[in-house]
């Protein structure tokens, strides 16, 4: 397994992020882990750890503002807060760590930040692996996350995500209350996709409770790199946990088979 050289914090915008790095070739471009909505450092468990260690790339994980160890959010989340983490938090960021030239594996929100990033070509990115992305708004989405808040109001889940959040109820309630917006429902990146000319890779749980291949075909249809679509049965919103060898398997291919970087 990979090693990580533990957790510390970096300041941007007056906000402490909380960061692991993991150990890999310098020669290779780093791994940026980007969490889903409800997700943070902890919550990626090994795997970051293991697709570093099957591909020798080193890589970066973070917990954005309010999850994990990172500052709490001190304002409610606006529609285009996934815009925000994509061009002004994420850039400074990877200045402030010295990376370039990076290979983006969001999750999620994550993926979706991943994809808007890729688009505005900034920097270099090598590519992007985009586990259940989302690009528009679905009504199964917002169904799925209702259910959620439900869950958080009378079941386990607040327990559960307590485990990873130093301020559960901002992660939870950050996510939760602007999807569940009205302003949220023309949300939509696009606009962005016909922009992303890296290698993508897609992939999906055929059992996704938050969202439809209707993601992926917007996405395959829409991004001017080359695209590679998996969707994997037995397998829901997360298959990084649901299918973790699997997708372990195909990430780690993919990325063998990234075209050499330019100079």
């Amino acid at each position: 397994m990979a090693n990580a050289s533990g957790v510390q914090h970096v300041e941007i915008g007056g906000v402490r992020m909380e960061c692991v790095r993991i150990d890999g070739s310098v020669s290779l471009p780093t791994l940026v882990f980007l969490h889903e909505g409800l997700g943070s450092v902890s919550m990626w468990r090994d795997f970051p750890q293991r697709v570093a260690a099957a591909t020798g790339y080193p890589a970066l994980v973070y917990s954005r503002a309010g999850y994990g160890q990172s500052s709490p959010l001190v304002a409610a989340r606006a529609p285009d807060y996934m815009h925000a983490e994509a061009l002004t938090v994420l850039p400074a960021l990877l200045d402030a760590l010295a990376i370039e030239r990076p290979l983006l594996i969001g999750h999620s929100d994550g993926a979706s930040i991943a994809l808007i990033h890729a688009g505005a070509a900034r920097r270099p990115v090598r590519g992007v692996v985009a586990l259940a992305p989302h690009v528009f708004v679905e009504a199964l989405s917002i169904e799925s996350i209702a259910r959620a808040r439900e869950h958080y109001a009378a079941g386990d889940l607040r327990t559960r995500l307590a485990k990873h959040h130093q301020d559960v109820d901002s992660a939870f309630r950050g996510w939760n209350d602007i999807w569940l917006s009205p302003r949220f429902r023309d949300w939509s990146i696009e606009d962005v996709l016909p922009r992303v000319d890296c290698p993508v890779l897609l992939i999906q749980g055929r059992d996704d409770e938050y969202g439809t291949l209707a993601q992926l075909d917007a996405i395959a249809a829409g991004v001017r790199g080359g695209v590679e679509r998996v969707v994997l049965d037995e397998c829901g919103h997360s298959p990084q946990r649901d299918q973790p060898e699997a997708t372990l398997t195909v990430i780690a291919r993919f990325i063998r088979t990234l075209p050499p970087a330019l100079p």
